[in-house]
């Protein structure tokens, strides 16, 4: 697997290594596959630098003209149109040149493969400071009067070490800012300051939650499905051209999380399917945060392949990264540097490390340009130079960087304003922001009725396939009535059998209640998988709740009708099928208002353990007022009558539960009186002797059920999960105040 995997990735590389053209000067390009330098002899020993004039070959044009795949209707690659000077730190050393246009996409399998293109966008911003209260120790600014652009056809990186702003700068390009943060400043859009409608661009978050009972073809289908209009057939190909652009065509039929002893996608394999999610809309612009995050060097560079492969066919990438191999950094087109929120360098990635030289901290000949870039700006190097200081004067440098961190970072920062690569890029946004261009459009969503419905048959099948969370937790469900009903069988219909009938059902339906905080992980996943779809708009709070609703009916029915039909037989209830479909329908109801107690915890926690002892606490305190310890109208009337009493759902389900056992049913006391089956059952229970009110305790079952779900939506909605169109428009808002 490790093979074929390397083979892939050089396949790749080597279309791929010498193509890292840039939009900003399509006709001079340093090849980045002579991005190790040629030095002269004698000088191995001295660390690289520019100013040894390397020798770099001449590297003839190369044609990378892209042609329509066999006249498809694709969208076409639309490139900048504005000629980009040659950044200042690298015109001394051009010699090659490149073509404008991005490479050939190869070929897999020695069959054509019809590419499709994607319609890019540029982006720009100009003087961008966002500001977050409490966020950093001397100063609420994470980024600093930050410039820069990114063009069609290019990956733009932004770099820096932790807690420099790179998150934030990212979320601040596409508007998903939180609500606390403001700011200020101007980001253009194909040169306008419009903001970007829903399908124009795409963001993938550090972490995001896939379905692992899912195949990857599956979760890609049904994640169009919730995306975008048009007919099935249309969202099927944009899945093919996902699943191809993302090299994933080897594992399009791999469930995403493995099954039983089967073994589920690796985390390179995850994290492209990520990205294949969000390009199911075509997005003129994506946004990554982090995506070698959790990935080996092996999985890193076929990921970076991949993403570059993604370039060529037109779209605009800009993505943070940490860390990075020297192979991963030669395939970067444009670098960002940030350090404590300030703009070290922007421009192409070689003219970076001429940056560096210029400042005096040359890069190593053996060293990562990546590695280099943060030990002279990371200031943790600082506390680690300190304790190793002793060891460090017995063996020599410790880094090639001999200076203070703080002070490198002001040198860099210094040279950089003062450079002409500062200058080149105000000139190129003021020459992008001169004139508006083609204003992104939206593309369309799915209607509320098609995600209702896409969301339900997506439930459906993945509680056919999570055995752990769902048929496990039928079985115990069939083990505890099992347990139960042996405990209770053989009662008899006397009237001394009354108060242990009683005992049985109230065991029955308090047990089975809190046996359901089994199901706790896989509401916490569904929570998330929300989360997840709902910062993009792939669906809603009502539209997930109402699919989630509709799902779980078909599961909950099949174990309250097969727990149900086992402790009603062998317990020995009254054998009369009407009372039988009542008991049925009155559990499966109690199972309906336990999930949605559990699902509204589950939003306030989102977390396992805490939810975990919230529920068993809960279930409690239902139990203990629920009127079988202590008739209800002995209750001390504060607190447990009022309101424990009131909102136990295990008092309205056992109460309709034993009404509908004893109402009509009559008892011998002696050879000539007999009294009814509510006189029997009052020293033991407190029941109305109305024959209608066991479905009054069904409706207010019904309106519990609904009403728990009331507050999820309103937890999700307006609560703990602030909707992102709120976010946007108040970072829209944040914008606008700022010009």
């Amino acid at each position: 697997m490790v093979v074929k995997r390397m083979e892939e990735i050089q396949s790749q590389s080597d279309l791929y290594r010498s193509s890292s053209s840039s939009a900003s000067s399509p006709t001079s390009r340093v090849p980045s596959s002579h991005f190790f330098y040629v030095r002269k002899p004698g000088s191995l020993r001295q660390p690289i630098s520019f100013e040894d004039s390397p020798e770099w070959e001449d590297t003839p044009d190369v044609d990378s003209r892209m042609e329509d795949g066999g006249g498809g209707g694709g969208d076409s690659i639309n490139y900048a149109t504005t000629t980009t000077p040659i950044s200042p730190s690298l015109s001394k050393m051009n010699s090659g040149s490149m073509a404008s246009s991005p490479p050939p996409v190869p070929e897999g399998g020695g069959a054509a493969v019809v590419v499709r293109k994607i319609a890019g966008a540029s982006i720009a911003w100009k003087d961008l400071t966002v500001t977050m209260k409490g966020k950093r120790k001397y100063s609420d600014k994470v980024v600093k009067s930050s410039n820069g652009y990114a063009f069609p056809g290019t990956m733009t990186v932004i770099m820096g070490p932790a807690k420099s702003g790179k998150s934030t700068l990212l979320r601040a390009l596409a508007g998903r800012l939180p609500p606390s943060a403001k700011m200020y400043g101007e980001v253009f859009v194909n040169g306008s300051k419009s903001h970007m409608p829903y399908g124009s661009y795409g963001f993938v978050e550090r972490e995001t939650q896939l379905i692992g009972s899912l195949t990857v073809r599956e979760f890609l289908y049904y994640s169009a499905l919730l995306q975008l209009p048009g007919f099935l057939f249309q969202k099927r190909s944009v899945v093919e051209d996902a699943i191809q652009a993302m090299s994933l065509s080897d594992y399009a039929n791999k469930l995403i999380g493995g099954h039983c002893y089967m073994k589920g996608l690796r985390s390179g394999e995850r994290r492209r399917v990520s990205i294949a999610r969000e390009l199911v809309m075509r997005p003129h612009i994506l946004f990554i945060d982090e995506p070698l995050y959790h990935l080996d060097s092996v999985s890193a560079l076929l990921m970076m392949v991949t993403l570059k492969k993604l370039a060529s066919m037109g779209c605009t990438l800009v993505f943070t990264i940490y860390q990075s191999s020297t192979e991963v950094f030669g395939l970067f087109d444009r670098i960002c540097l940030l350090s404590n929120g300030n703009t070290l360098f922007f421009g192409e990635t070689l003219a970076c490390l001429q940056h560096f030289s210029n400042a005096g901290f040359p890069c190593p000949i053996m060293q990562s340009p990546s590695d280099h870039f943060l030990r002279a700006i990371n200031t943790d190097f600082d506390r680690i130079i300190a304790m190793c200081k002793n060891w460090q004067d017995d063996n020599g440098d410790f880094s090639a960087v001999n200076m203070d961190t703080t002070v490198a970072i002001r040198t860099l920062e210094a040279t950089y304003k003062s450079s002409a690569d500062a200058d080149s890029v105000e000139a190129m946004i003021s020459n992008l922001t001169e004139r508006e261009g083609t204003l992104l459009k939206s593309k369309g969503q799915a209607g509320a009725a098609t995600s209702v419905a896409v969301l339900t048959w997506r439930s459906l099948l993945v509680m056919s396939r999570e055995w752990e969370y769902y048929w496990l937790r039928l079985i115990l469900y069939m083990i505890l009535t099992l347990s139960i009903s042996t405990l209770y069988s053989g009662l008899g219909h006397s009237l001394s059998s009354v108060a242990t009938r009683v005992a049985a059902v109230f065991v029955f339906v308090s047990f089975a209640s809190l046996l359901g905080i089994a199901g706790i992980p896989s509401l916490l996943k569904e929570i998330k998988i929300y989360r997840s779809e709902a910062s993009n708009h792939h669906s809603g709070a009502f539209v997930f709740l109402l699919g989630q609703f509709l799902g779980s009916i078909p599961f909950l029915f099949l174990m309250s009708i097969s727990s149900s039909l086992v402790f009603y037989f062998m317990v020995g209830l009254r054998d009369d099928f009407s009372l039988l479909v009542y008991f049925v329908l009155n559990f499966f109801m109690c199972l309906l208002v336990n999930e949605g107690l559990m699902l509204s915890i589950a939003c306030i926690w989102r977390d396992v353990y805490w939810s975990t002892l919230t529920l068993v606490s809960v279930h409690v305190i239902m139990m203990l007022s629920s009127g079988h310890f202590r008739i209800r109208n002995a209750l001390p009337k504060p607190v447990w009558t009022y309101p424990f009493a009131y909102i136990s759902f295990h008092t309205y389900s056992i109460e309709g539960l034993l009404e509908n056992e004893y109402l009509g049913e009559v008892f011998a006391v002696g050879e000539v009186r007999s009294i009814s089956g509510y006189q029997a059952i009052q020293g033991n229970y407190q029941i109305s002797p109305d024959t209608n009110s066991k479905w009054r305790n069904m409706l207010v079952l019904l309106a519990m059920a609904f009403g728990y779900r009331l507050l999820v939506y309103v937890l999700l909605r307006f609560g703990l999960n602030k909707n992102v169109s709120g976010r946007l428009l108040l970072s829209h808002k944040n914008n606008n105040s700022s010009r």
